[in-house]
């Protein structure tokens, strides 16, 4: 299939469609887009004790575990069309952690990675947590819960760094941006 993008003059072929992405060829560059999927949330969610709620889970594309933010597909499920950013992040912090939120902000919105993939992430604030549940994620997830205290965070993340965990960037943004940018 080919798609003409009128501002540039490069047609866009697609590659490959697979049950959740596509392949994309546009000029000289390949890329990536999600089905079905609006973008991405990760979520910021810190306890009323000051814990900061990480999960740590295997990802194939890295054959390593990776500690992230809690975070979902926002509408790449027949049964979530429709979903909104912020039920979306509610649903996987309750899916991925246990918790559930009473509040749910956007903080910002930015491409998740731009050379790869169209792909946008949802950078969301979780407040008013409560413990509903164990967490652990959905079938086919493996998701072990941290909860760190904000004080200890950093140190933490280098001993796990240190033993050879993965950690996602996307931790210390939300980090930025809850130390330094955010009111309260």
């Amino acid at each position: 299939m080919t798609v003409s993008d009128p501002g540039s003059g490069d047609a866009e072929v697609i590659l490959y469609t697979g049950e959740f992405l596509q392949l994309h060829r546009r000029a000289h560059w390949e890329y990536i887009s999600r089905r079905q999927a609006s973008g991405a949330a990760s979520i910021l969610a810190v306890t009323d004790s000051d814990e900061l709620l990480l999960v740590e889970q295997y990802r194939y594309p890295l054959q390593r575990n990776v500690l992230e933010l809690p975070a979902g597909v926002v509408g790449d499920e027949p049964e979530h069309a429709g979903e909104s950013l912020a039920a979306c992040a509610n649903r996987e912090l309750v899916e991925e952690t246990g918790y559930e939120a009473s509040s749910m902000q956007r903080i910002l919105t930015g491409p998740s990675s731009p050379g790869l993939s169209s792909e946008c992430s949802h950078l969301m604030r979780a407040t008013g947590l409560r413990r509903v549940g164990e967490g652990g994620g959905v079938a086919g997830e493996n998701i072990t819960v941290h909860v760190v205290p904000l004080a200890e965070v950093e140190g933490w993340l280098l001993t796990q760094q240190a033993r050879g965990l993965m950690i996602c960037p996307k931790i210390y943004t939300g980090l930025y941006f809850l130390r330094d940018r955010l009111p309260g």
